[in-house]
């Protein structure tokens, strides 16, 4: 740890606005890191939801714009904050910055691997040799590792990236869509209702927990916000922008997908999208679906990919990691380096999981229960900054959404995550307790 006191900041070389990310890009980055491995994988995951799913999407899909307006109002709040880290310290005090540092940036490199698993099994829609798990071991690291390079030749390499991946990841969406406008069948669809009888306030909770897998990113805005050109205006725009559009693509998709294909044949497919493609325009379609498919996950690395280093790189500016992390607002190459060696050890270690789908819905659940912690963290900060009661009542909103949606997840994955914040607690008695001074809350004019 640096050995700085705490009110001595940082040496620090700010960012031209030419290498800062407008709301339009960063909007890109927060719908293109949620429109990743969830949109494709997920409907195979809610076949025994069966179509009544599109409640779920619904309901997710209002909390995650709750949640977009929460920091939305931290950014306006705190334009300057390094990001989530940022926006919790200055609300709770460093306890709480820690917390979230350690937990947000777990969840990126935890949260990844998931990403890579799904993009190595499109891959492997092409080369059958990649159920393999030694095989897909490899060709998960592969991914990994390449998204690492982009993102340590620059930001904007990566969100570029992430960029040009979502323009290339929505055409399989806009594929399923098109298939679902010429072969929709509305007796499919409601056969699909609910396949198992069970009522609707069953269910919907039920999906909510697998759903939001797919709304985790929309933090990337307010995370990035020391890179985005105007934090205090543009961190709420890009966050809402890039949920809406995450929101209209997933019920448009859900409602194609579950209109042609019957739940029960969906619950057997490896590739849903690429399913429905060939069933309404031949083989040669499907095989782009899956192409697009497979640059859309590795894109959705990238942007994760990034993330993760200006965590880091946050957390070290902020005393949590060794200075060697970062320092001010530029991020050294062993930051990213450092990051694909740990995503590298879970992928060995959850490479023992009989199979792709197994090792895919262990990091996505550890990962979705991690990121919802973070978000109800940053929601009572946004409480307590706050001076306005409308500022206030997002605040409630978005850090009750966040903890029920942690009450709906399966003890599987809350567990870990419980004996992980046990860990970062007992490391902050241990080492940090006394590393700096008590913050106090700044309210704001919002």
């Amino acid at each position: 740890m640096s050995d700085a006191p705490r009110h001595i900041p940082l040496a620090e070389e700010p960012l031209s606005d030419r290498h800062k990310l407008g709301w339009g890009l960063a909007a890109l980055v927060v719908a293109g890191n949620m429109i990743g491995s969830g949109v494709y994988l997920l409907p195979v995951s809610l076949a025994s939801v069966g179509s009544s799913s599109l409640i779920g999407w619904l309901v997710a899909g209002a909390g995650a714009v709750t949640l977009a307006l929460v920091f939305g109002a931290l950014g306006r709040l705190q334009p300057d904050a390094d990001g989530l880290p940022g926006f919790a310290e200055r609300g709770l005090g460093r306890f709480f910055g820690f917390q979230t540092s350690l937990a947000f940036w777990t969840a990126c490199l935890v949260g990844n691997v998931a990403i890579a698993v799904a993009a190595t099994g499109y891959l492997g829609y092409f080369w059958p040799v990649l159920r393999d798990p030694i095989a897909a071991t490899f060709c998960n690291l592969a991914i990994i590792w390449l998204a690492t390079i982009a993102y340590i030749i620059g930001a904007r390499t990566a969100s570029g990236l992430a960029a040009v991946a979502l323009a290339i990841g929505i055409a399989p969406i806009v594929v399923a869509v098109a298939a679902g406008v010429m072969a929709f069948d509305p007796q499919t669809f409601a056969a699909s209702w609910s396949p198992s009888g069970t009522a609707l306030v069953e269910s919907v909770p039920a999906s909510l927990a697998i759903i939001f897998w797919a709304f985790l990113g929309v933090e990337s805005a307010a995370a990035l916000s020391v890179r985005v050109k105007h934090p205090g205006r543009d961190v709420g725009r890009a966050s809402v922008a890039g949920v809406l559009l995450a929101t209209v693509v997933y019920v448009a998709a859900t409602v194609a997908v579950f209109g042609v294909i019957p739940a029960d044949v969906l619950a057997n497919s490896t590739s849903p999208y690429a399913d429905l493609a060939a069933r309404v325009f031949g083989a040669s379609i499907a095989g782009v679906v899956a192409v697009c498919a497979v640059v859309k996950t590795v894109g959705t690395v990238g942007g994760w990919v990034m993330l993760g280093g200006e965590t880091a790189r946050s957390a070290a500016r902020q005393g949590y990691l060794p200075a060697g992390f970062g320092a001010g607002e530029h991020t050294p190459v062993a930051n990213p380096l450092l990051g694909a060696a740990i995503m590298s050890v879970v992928t060995v270690v959850v490479s023992g999981q009989p199979t792709l789908g197994d090792q895919f819905g262990v990091l996505a659940g550890a990962t979705s229960v991690l990121s919802l912690v973070v978000y109800a963290i940053c929601s009572a900060s946004l409480f307590r900054l706050a001076r306005r009661s409308q500022a206030r009542t997002i605040a409630v909103a978005g850090f009750l959404f966040a903890c029920a949606a942690v009450g709906f997840a399966g003890l599987e994955y809350v567990w870990p995550a419980a004996a992980f914040f046990v860990l970062t607690t007992v490391a902050w008695l241990a080492f940090l307790r006394k590393s700096g001074p008590r913050v106090d809350p700044m309210a704001g004019d919002a």
